[in-house]
């Protein structure tokens, strides 16, 4: 019988589980962050103790992988003065004329949609160094930005 008649094992023809990718460069974090990811690693191991699907065991060793992994790697950065944006920095600013206001944390803590944004975003990057009165180029476009205040991120 010919080889493409023969019938395969049904594992040869699911999706591959490839590991979580970690974000590249350092694991730069906050307080709250490093709190974050201690958590969720008690969270994923509690979580283990109490499985008993194969599959689900799968999932959740990977995700404990990945977490372990930026347990393991947390680079805590001290607390940013109030002067220049840097990490840790909660910024106001007009970007083309609209206000608004972000905290600059690591990647794991990063949520766009609630103002934290990566210290590796574009924006982040714009805005690092900056002071209270600087406007800034950004997206191809020259003095997109103009920094209003400059404040340490409450945790």
């Amino acid at each position: 019988m010919s080889v493409a008649f023969r019938r395969e094992s049904d594992d040869e023809h699911l999706e591959p589980k490839f590991e979580l990718p970690i974000p590249p460069g350092p694991n730069l974090v906050t307080p709250r962050g490093q709190a974050q990811i201690r958590a969720r690693v008690a969270e994923l191991e509690a979580v283990l103790q109490g499985l008993s699907d194969e599959d689900a065991i799968k999932a959740t060793r990977r995700d404990l992988r990945y977490w372990r992994n930026r347990q393991a790697t947390i680079q805590l950065m001290k607390k940013p003065d109030n002067a220049r944006v840097a990490f840790g920095s909660t910024v106001t600013f007009l970007l083309n004329g609209t206000e608004r206001t972000v905290t600059i944390v690591g990647h794991d803590e990063a949520d766009p949609a609630t103002g934290l944004l990566s210290f590796s975003a574009p924006l982040s990057r714009a805005l690092l160094g900056a002071e209270p009165g600087d406007t800034l180029d950004f997206a191809n476009a020259s003095d997109a930005i103009e920094v209003l205040s400059v404040r340490v991120l409450e945790i």
